[in-house]
């Protein structure tokens, strides 16, 4: 029997939390989005975790939300000191994970209901020959270990097709958009709005 939570406690008060894994991951992709603030991105998870009950007792927003990420982190502790480079994301991998938790469980994810706790732990321990890990080793592995040339080139080329894509912010993705009507020709309105502002 597991003993991950349902419910968190404040003040006497108890806040029942949405367990399912989608919505911690709904959680996970409102925390790394560019385009809120910070205070709508905290009463998006709030929200999202403990529902109407959470979002309307303003006066718990902070500890709800100091829950919230404790939840969503699994009960571990914040880690300091080095940030490893990422070798995964639940966005970009999904078809990774859906594959890899089938191959290893049994698991078709797209009809299953998981708690978090439980989605997160079966994430960590998928075996080395599902396809999600064999990516992330490919992710990690140290390409200057290696001498032969042909050898390393062939490393660097499946390294960049299964890198993760960096995400970029609504100011990149607004000058990207402005770049590409420039080259089409189509930048006067663009920029005379740009000066404007």
């Amino acid at each position: 029997m597991n003993n991950y939570p349902k419910f968190a406690k404040i003040d006497n008060k108890q806040y029942g939390i949405n367990t399912d894994y989608k919505v911690a991951l709904k959680c996970i992709d409102v925390a790394e989005s560019t385009n809120v603030t910070d205070e709508e991105r905290a009463l998006a998870i709030i929200f999202l975790l403990f529902g109407e009950k959470g979002l309307n007792d303003a006066n718990n927003w902070e500890r709800l939300l100091k829950v919230a990420l404790k939840y969503l982190r699994c009960n571990q502790e914040e880690t300091d000191g080095n940030i490893e480079e990422k070798n995964m994301d639940f966005k970009q991998d999904w078809g990774y994970i859906r594959t890899s938790f089938f191959y290893d469980y049994k698991i078709d994810l797209d009809v299953t209901s998981l708690h978090w706790w439980s989605f997160y732990e079966k994430t960590c321990g998928l075996s080395e020959k599902c396809i999600l890990n064999r990516i992330r080793f490919l992710r990690d592995f140290d390409v200057s270990q290696i001498k032969d040339i042909t050898e390393k080139e062939k490393w660097i080329k499946q390294k960049q097709q299964v890198a993760l894509k960096e995400e970029k912010t609504a100011e990149e993705k607004r000058l990207d958009k402005l770049f590409k009507k420039q080259m089409k020709g189509e930048w006067q309105n663009e920029c005379r709005w740009v000066l404007k502002n």
